[in-house]
């Protein structure tokens, strides 16, 4: 199974995809998130969210600006301030 990940910023979804594995850069450190995780919400601190999707053993990067993260029932929503990609 795999974690249906949404990622919002203010005035759009900028992404929305699966993953089998992520990390957020929460206030009091780095959370890792897998399948079945406990349901927790966490305030996000400003740095870098780590993605491994289900086609890939790869991690795609993604900086972020503060925010929120709800994890329930394998999916997980990140609403924060700002999101960019290394190639923006």
């Amino acid at each position: 199974m795999s974690l249906e990940v949404s990622i919002l910023v203010p005035d759009r979804v900028f992404w929305k995809d699966k993953a089998v594995e992520i990390i957020l850069p929460t206030l009091s450190g780095q959370m890792g998130i897998l399948n079945n995780h406990i349901p927790v919400l966490t305030g996000l601190d400003t740095g870098v969210m780590l993605i491994r999707e289900s086609s890939s053993s790869d991690w795609m990067v993604i900086a972020v600006m503060g925010g929120f993260a709800l994890v329930k029932n394998n999916t997980v929503t990140v609403l924060v301030n700002e999101a960019e990609l290394p190639s923006d």
